[in-house]
């Protein structure tokens, strides 16, 4: 999976964790609550993963590009 996937997969699964939230909480509903709040962490860690991935590959570009240079 791309970073920009796992980005927008995050974004997703946040927003539905706080609808979920949002509804557990207006009608009382703990467990519902709890669900939306493990979707918005899973969503939070897959925008992090996104964020690494895009790290990691500039990173390689910047290594390839000094040894071009070289």
């Amino acid at each position: 999976m791309s970073s920009i996937e796992d980005k927008v997969r995050g974004l997703a699964n946040e927003a539905v964790g706080n609808i979920k939230q949002g509804v557990g909480a207006a009608t009382d509903n703990d467990d519902l609550q709890a669900d939306g709040e493990v979707q918005e962490t899973k969503g939070e860690a897959q925008q992090v993963l996104g964020k690494v991935k895009d790290v990691a590959s500039d990173a390689l570009h910047n290594v390839a590009d000094a040894l071009k240079g070289s």
